[in-house]
């Protein structure tokens, strides 16, 4: 095996690493797959892939991140979440690293729910269902955004591949 198959080998590896990444927090999935193209196309002396596709594939990198930090924003304030339900997602996010895989589901949820309860100081059902409503919003939110950057990994593959053979 030569060194430009290696170095293909390792554009691969980032690129499926990357795509995991979208799923799981703890990898920065789109910078992965920018990079595993990035080494792709330098690799094949830029000749199949281009100064503008590359460009282009940075900006929609970089697209990624508004959608990251949007995505559980707006689900959250849908429904009328606080700040403190916000900074709870993002703490109860972080927190589910520790008990992957399902902690990557429920710390958000947990965090969302515990931080509008602090907020609203109350126990009652009012409070524990609003508490629960902000909670499944944030949820939601954060899995509207796996789905749209999966959408976004899928258009830069497309278009990598339509620059590489086209």
């Amino acid at each position: 095996m030569d060194l430009s198959t290696l170095w293909y080998v390792l554009a691969g590896v980032l690129i499926v690493v990357g795509l995991l990444g979208i799923v799981l927090p703890a990898l920065p999935g789109l910078p992965l797959v920018y990079a595993g193209m990035l080494i792709a196309a330098w690799n094949n002396g830029f000749e199949a892939i281009g100064v503008w596709t590359l460009v282009a594939l940075g900006v929609m990198t970089l697209f990624s991140f508004a959608i990251d930090i949007f995505s559980t924003a707006i689900g959250a304030k849908r429904v009328g979440a606080s700040r403190k339900a916000i900074v709870g997602a993002v703490l109860g996010t972080l927190g589910g690293l520790f008990f992957m895989p399902i902690g990557l589901f429920v710390g958000p949820f947990i965090g969302a729910l515990a931080g509008e309860l602090i907020h609203l100081r109350r126990l009652d059902r009012d409070g524990f269902g609003q508490a629960t409503k902000v909670g499944v919003a944030t949820w939601m939110g954060i899995v509207l955004g796996v789905a749209l950057k999966m959408a976004l990994a899928f258009a830069m593959l497309a278009l990598f591949v339509l620059a590489w053979y086209f």
